[in-house]
């Protein structure tokens, strides 16, 4: 059974993360690839955390993962899941699980973008099972 949805709180863009929620208006999961390390990283940032290079790009994420942890938050007023997905294209993000039945939630399970509208804001990148 899948639960009601929490109202979840506007983005606050920077100027370092204004394309990421851009492209979330427009339905796109994007990450950012260093230029000089050819490393893929989240969150959105200026400079690589791998090498230090500012010659960062964004580019669009498939949208695919596994989840790797979760946390069931029940005694919530609108239960909701927090959680660690590592997208296909091996970064990990924490994010949202929506639409879906909490108890059958399973570690390594595979689960695909959703975006979640907010409280008058962007939507931001949830994850449901695939």
């Amino acid at each position: 059974m899948a639960t009601a949805q929490r109202t979840i709180p506007a983005p606050q863009p920077s100027p370092e993360t204004k394309a990421f929620w851009d492209g979330a208006a427009e339905g796109k999961l994007l990450l950012k690839k260093c230029r000089a390390c050819s490393q893929v990283h989240y969150y959105p940032r200026p400079l690589c955390p791998f090498c230090g290079s500012d010659a960062t790009e964004w580019q669009p994420a498939a949208g695919t993962g596994t989840l790797y942890s979760y946390s069931v938050m029940r005694r919530a007023e609108v239960p909701y899941a927090i959680a660690y997905v590592t997208l296909d294209e091996g970064v990990t993000m924490m994010t949202n699980l929506v639409n879906c039945d909490f108890d059958r939630l399973r570690i390594g399970q595979k689960v695909r973008v959703v975006f979640s509208p907010t409280d008058g804001g962007a939507p931001v990148p949830t994850f449901t099972p695939a």
